[in-house]
């Protein structure tokens, strides 16, 4: 039960309170300040409710000191009428509010239960914060590796500053996950981190997502929407994937840069914001700048600080910390208690060249730890492609020596290439259906008949 401190030098008024709150609340009472201080010794109350005058210190007094030893105490004023002027002063200081005598029994309560509302609002915002700043500190980013370090001493650099960034790498070595390290220890990070994949958004639709549109701007417009970089204000944007935007879509990043404003589709009033922006992608910008599919001056606008993610099979030295640090998040996930991997499973996996990265690793560890009933992850829990052995000769060496069976090799290699098809493709199921040379349908169910997900 919650409890609530009354101090007021009145008999009559402490008892009249602690009539109207024995219900609701654990009530104690004091009649002056030594005994208001000894109550919250004894008892640490979720509300003060503080009379202003008092016998042996003023209530302001009494208030001042109580902030000074916890600013997030609950203190309610009670006044006289013609001492309202000295509570709003009280409020200045830190009260949370007032009540005059005689007190309304409704408005009263109605005081109590908001404020501990707020309250408990308050704190589970913080412990948010907390949560988010902890989540996306450096140590949520694993690795001890020489370049993993020059990349963490960039970003304590640049976090504070307005500089955009240019984080390159392949898919899955973690340019997200970078993103929002920069956001959340800069001096934006109690602003909005907004994302934005421009490979998942059509081209008519990315022009809206980016800056909103006005009601009426195209057909199924029924109302303002804002955009991206509206809801970002005072944030960052992360615009993943930005080698695929069409030419035209990069003259309004470029324009937004340049000026800090834009308008909305359909809309002619300007619109300012004030926006950090960090790209990524995972093409060669370079190539597309000689192909003129991508804008030279919008390039020099992002590249102001680049940062390179490594490739996984690149720092191979920090896998070992990698797998300690998914097995104990997929163990408190999955209730198990898998302590670590073979030795036989640890050489597997440090040979293999993880083409998928980070991500793959960690797709597979989730697997596995769910799967799996032993101590430690054994190497034949882990998929035929981790044996280390060259795919189209190993697999026929293996046939041939009656080690695998000749499906169980045919469906590995399709397998294989099927996955180095869409990693080629950045995962969009046409493009891969293309660079294999067949339809969409025919890689969709192939996909379903492998279980790729």
């Amino acid at each position: 039960m919650r409890s609530v401190l009354i101090v007021d030098d009145e008999a009559g008024t402490r008892e009249s309170i602690k009539m109207i709150l024995k219900n609701d609340y654990e009530v104690f009472l004091a009649r002056d300040a030594e005994e208001a201080f000894a109550q919250i010794k004894a008892h640490s109350p979720d509300v003060i409710l503080l009379d202003i005058i008092l016998p042996d210190i003023d209530g302001l007094k009494v208030l001042e000191k109580i902030k000074e030893n916890d600013p997030d105490l609950i203190v309610i004023m009670i006044t006289a009428t013609k001492t309202v002027k000295t509570a709003v002063e009280a409020m200045k200081l830190g009260a949370y509010d007032y009540v005059t005598k005689p007190f309304d029994v409704d408005e009263l309560r109605l005081i109590i239960n908001r404020a501990l509302s707020t309250q408990a609002l308050e704190k589970e915002v913080r412990y948010l914060r907390k949560e988010i700043d902890k989540g996306f500190s450096f140590g949520n980013i694993i690795g001890k590796s020489k370049v993993m370090e020059d990349i963490f001493k960039v970003v304590r650099q640049i976090a504070d500053s307005k500089s955009t960034v240019l984080i390159m790498g392949e898919s899955g070595t973690g340019k997200e996950l970078i993103s929002r390290a920069i956001h959340y220890n800069s001096n934006r990070r109690n602003f909005p981190f907004v994302t934005i994949n421009c490979a998942a958004i059509p081209e008519t639709l990315i022009e809206s997502e980016l800056f909103g549109h006005e009601r009426g701007a195209f057909t199924n417009a029924i109302e303002r929407k804002l955009g991206r970089f509206e809801i970002a204000h005072r944030g960052t944007i992360f615009l993943d994937e930005i080698g695929e935007l069409s030419l035209n879509t990069q003259a309004k990043i470029l324009r937004f840069l340049e000026e800090k404003e834009f308008n909305r589709v359909g809309g002619s009033k300007t619109i300012k914001v004030d926006v950090r922006l960090i790209t990524a992608t995972n093409r060669d910008l370079n190539q597309l700048l000689k192909k003129g599919e991508f804008r030279e001056d919008l390039y020099y606008r992002i590249n102001v600080v680049p940062i390179v993610m490594p490739p996984l099979r690149e720092r191979k030295e920090d896998i070992p910390l990698l797998l300690e640090h998914f097995i104990k998040k997929f163990n408190e996930e999955n209730n198990k208690k898998v302590k670590g991997v073979s030795k036989e499973a640890l050489e597997r996996i440090m040979s293999y060249d993880w083409p998928g990265n980070v991500r793959e690793l960690e797709n597979l560890i989730e697997r596995v730890v769910a799967l799996t009933s032993n101590e430690l992850i054994q190497a034949n829990e882990l998929p035929f492609s981790l044996t280390n052995v060259p795919k189209l000769n190993g697999l026929k060496e293996s046939v041939l020596e009656g080690k695998v069976s000749f499906s169980k090799a045919e469906e590995e290699f399709e397998r294989d290439i099927i996955l180095d098809a869409l990693r080629k493709a950045n995962y969009v199921q046409s493009r891969a259906a293309e660079i294999l040379g067949i339809s969409r349908r025919i890689l969709k169910y192939k996909m379903d008949k492998l279980g790729i997900a």
